[in-house]
C-alpha cells in the first residue's frame, strides 16, 4: 500500500458490460461462464461503493481473457468506461524499476549489496541518514529506513495549486533527507517512494541513461508492451481513458486527471492488457534469470500498519506477495496516484493473472479507503482462485 493511496485512499449510474478481449490471439471467455460472471459481479460491487468507473481483465492459463467494466468514464457526459483504457501506472512502476536493477546485477554491472554511497556519493546524508550503511537491496525492499516525503495534495485547493509542479529527483531526495530515518537500515519496514527515486538515480549512474529509457529498452519493447508509455512531465494521458476523480469529502469530488506525477522520471501510463502481460512474463521467467527472480521473491513481512490493507502481506524486491483464499499466494504491485487506483495479481507460475483499475480514489475516510481496497482485492482473489481445486 503506497503512502499516496493511504492519503488519497461519486456517484454514477452503473452499466456493467462483459466484453471480448481482442489482444493477440486470445479468445474471450463465454459471457455466461462462471469466471466471466464473477468478474462482472465483482466490478459491479466496486462501482456500488461509489467508485465512478471500473475496468478489469483476467487472463486464464489457456490465454482466454475476460473483461468487464462498470460505471462511467466521465461523470459529465456519461460515456462508458473503455474496456482497455489508459491509466496511470503509479507505484506499479516500482516493479519495472526493480526488474531493471536486477537485470543490471545479472550483467555484473552492480550488486544489490552495493551501498548507496558507492553509486551516489554524499547524496544520502544529514539528520542521521547515511548512504554508506544503506544497500540497494534495502531500497528495493523498503527496509532502508529512508523517510517517505514526496509532495502530495490533500484538498482541492492544493490539487489546483500543485498539479503542474515539476520536481527533479535531487529535490525529492532532499525532502527525504530533511527528516531523520524511520529506523536503522534493515531494522524495520516502511514504504518509501523516496527510496525508489534513489534507485532511478542509481540506474542512470550505472547505465548513463534515464531509468525510463532503460525500462523501455529492457522491458517494454522486448515484451511488445506498446500501450505502456512514459508520460514524463505531460499532465495528459493517451486516449482512450476514463477521467480520474478524487473524493476529498462529502460534496467534494474533483476531476484530477490533469496533473504531472511527482516522480515523473518513472511515470508511465498503461492498460489492463499490458499490465497482465508484464506480470505474466515476469513470473514466467522471461525478464530475469532464475537467481535474480528468486531474489526478487525473497520477502519480508510488511509493517503492522500496512497489514490492515494487505493481511498476511509480504514484500520482496519491488514485488508484493499476498495470500489466496484458495491456498498459496500470488504476486503483485498495486499503484495509486492521481485518482487512479489499480490492483493486480499473478499466480506463482505466471499462468493466471488479473488487473482491476478504478478511476476514482475514495480517499476521504479510512473506511472508504479500506472498503475500496478490500473490494478490489476480492476481485483479484476470485479471479486467481478460479479453477483451483475446490473452486467451481
Amino acid at each position: 500500500m503506497t503512502s499516496t493511496l493511504r492519503k488519497h485512499l461519486a456517484m454514477a449510474l452503473g452499466v456493467a458490460t462483459l466484453l471480448a478481449a481482442g489482444a493477440g490471439t486470445a479468445v474471450a471467455q463465454p459471457a455466461g461462464s462462471r469466471p466471466a460472471t464473477q468478474l462482472r459481479q465483482d466490478t459491479e460491487a466496486i462501482h456500488a461503493l461509489g467508485v465512478s468507473g471500473v475496468q478489469a481483465r483476467v487472463t486464464a492459463p489457456d490465454g482466454r481473457q475476460s473483461v468487464a467494466t462498470s460505471g462511467t468514464a466521465d461523470l459529465d457526459t456519461g460515456r462508458p468506461v473503455p474496456s482497455d483504457g489508459y491509466f496511470r501506472m503509479a507505484s506499479t512502476a516500482k516493479t519495472l524499476v526493480a526488474t531493471v536493477v536486477l537485470q543490471l546485477e545479472a550483467e555484473g554491472r552492480l550488486s544489490v549489496d552495493d551501498t548507496v554511497d558507492q553509486w551516489l556519493p554524499g547524496v544520502v546524508r544529514g539528520n542521521g541518514n547515511d548512504g554508506s550503511r544503506i544497500t540497494v537491496r534495502q531500497l528495493l525492499r523498503h527496509t532502508s529506513g529512508i523517510h517517505d516525503d514526496l509532495p502530495g495534495y490533500t484538498t482541492p485547493a492544493e490539487y489546483h495549486q500543485q498539479r503542474h509542479d515539476v520536481y527533479g529527483p535531487e529535490q525529492l531526495v532532499a525532502r527525504a533527507m530533511a527528516h531523520p530515518p524511520d529506523f536503522p537500515p534493515g531494522e524495520g519496514w516502511a514504504y518509501s517512494n523516496s527510496g525508489y527515486v534513489l534507485l532511478g538515480m542509481i540506474i542512470q549512474r550505472a547505465t548513463g541513461h534515464p531509468a525510463h529509457q532503460e525500462i523501455e529498452d529492457r522491458v517494454l519493447r522486448p515484451l511488445g508492451l506498446d500501450r505502456t508509455r512514459w508520460t514524463g512531465t505531460s499532465a495528459a494521458l493517451p486516449r482512450p481513458h476514463a477521467q480520474a476523480y478524487q473524493l476529498f469529502g462529502p460534496g467534494s469530488l474533483v476531476d484530477v486527471t490533469d496533473q504531472i506525477p511527482v516522480d515523473h522520471e518513472t511515470a508511465f501510463a498503461t492498460t489492463t492488457r499490458d499490465e497482465n502481460r508484464l506480470f505474466r512474463a515476469l513470473l514466467a521467467g522471461r525478464l530475469l534469470p532464475p537467481r535474480q527472480l528468486a531474489e526478487m521473491k525473497r520477502t519480508v513481512p510488511v509493517s503492522a500498519d500496512v497489514q490492515q490493507w494487505w493481511p498476511g502481506g509480504r514484500y520482496g524486491l519491488g514485488l508484493a506477495e499476498r495470500p489466496l483464499t484458495c491456498g498459496g499466494t500470488y504476486w503483485s504491485h498495486e499503484g495509486g496516484d492521481g485518482g487512479y487506483i489499480t490492483l493486480n495479481g499473478v499466480t506463482d507460475d505466471g499462468r493466471r493473472s488479473a488487473v482491476v483499475s478504478m478511476s476514482e480514489a475514495r480517499g476521504d475516510t479510512p473506511e472508504h479507503i479500506l472498503a475500496q481496497e478490500n473490494a478490489a482485492s476480492a476481485l483479484i482473489d476470485h479471479a486467481l482462485c478460479a479453477g483451483s481445486p475446490g473452486t467451481p
